[in-house]
């Protein structure tokens, strides 16, 4: 079975992360705390990967320094299946609750755990909860110094947590200190009565009908010419996971219509076509080159008159 073979490619990314280590759960969970829940990430995560060899689509999987230690046959076997691993820093810590020397510490020490184990250059990076905001931009340059090449953690809208409503919607260059640059893919959104509205899946791909989300990426594909940014958490196809205490908001969020996310990303997965975002920096790169100039062909002397 294959994907979708019409129409333009967009990118495929997953947070690999447990169920008791999201951003919204943080007040009643202590990092400390993490080794005492039954941790569901690798079933979840085996399962993601079936999916996609079914449907024969390659993604990024941004991974937690921590799960990799603790799991790293997860690693090990999104890498074999040909996807790219990407970091989504150690410990799920919100970038702006960080100084910058931490965040360095932080962001540096996943990146050489998931190299380690898979072999290969880390370069793509995502924050816990798209927490590079306005006022953490400054982390755009540590990334840039510890030798990623792209970022996916700036969402253009509105939002208690996170969030730069006036960011381009489209993949662009952040232009850094002393002539460098950092390539972004903003979390998909589309335009609907006058504002960002976010369908870039996760909780969003559950919150609205999938006709929504299925007219919005078209709408990005086919009317605006560019590619749609897709995410989603392993713990999102597991509707059955344990139950935590929370605030009303952060369990809305979380729990609600985990029993659709399973269907809708099948269905996802059937309507259009998906790639690394590894993949989508190489064409972007390909397409900002300069022209070499024409070269003259040469004659071989045996030919010449």
């Amino acid at each position: 079975m294959g994907q979708a073979m019409n129409g333009r490619l967009n990118a495929l990314t997953i947070d690999v992360e447990d169920y008791y280590q999201v951003s919204g759960f943080e007040s009643h969970i202590r990092f400390e705390q993490w080794p005492d829940y039954e941790s569901r990430v690798v079933g979840n995560t085996w399962r993601l990967l079936e999916m996609l060899h079914f449907h024969r689509v390659k993604a990024t999987f941004f991974t937690l320094g921590w799960i990799a230690e603790r799991y790293p046959q997860v690693v090990l076997a999104i890498h074999k299946e040909g996807h790219e691993i990407a970091s989504h820093g150690y410990r799920h810590r919100l970038v702006y609750n960080m100084s910058r020397e931490e965040f360095r510490q932080d962001t540096e020490r996943s990146k050489g755990i998931l190299e380690d184990l898979c072999g290969a250059p880390v370069v793509g990076y995502r924050a816990a909860s798209y927490s590079i905001i306005q006022e953490t931009l400054w982390a755009l340059d540590v990334l840039h110094e510890l030798g990623f090449q792209y970022d996916s953690s700036i969402f253009p809208i509105h939002h208690d947590r996170y969030g730069i409503p006036d960011a381009s919607r489209f993949p662009y260059y952040h232009m850094l200190s002393e002539g460098r640059k950092l390539l972004e893919f903003p979390l998909s959104t589309v335009r609907f009565m006058g504002r960002n509205v976010p369908i870039a899946g996760g909780g969003y791909l559950r919150l609205f009908p999938y006709r929504f989300i299925q007219w919005g990426i078209r709408q990005i594909n086919e009317r605006e010419n560019a590619p749609a940014n897709i995410y989603l958490h392993p713990w999102e196809i597991d509707p059955s996971q344990p139950r935590i205490n929370g605030s009303r908001l952060s369990q809305f969020r979380h729990y609600l219509n985990l029993d659709k996310t399973e269907s809708r990303l099948r269905q996802l997965l059937l309507d259009f076509r998906f790639a690394p975002l590894r993949r989508l920096k190489e064409e972007i790169e390909d397409q900002n080159r300069p022209a070499e100039p024409e070269k003259q062909q040469s004659v071989p002397i045996e030919n010449r008159g």
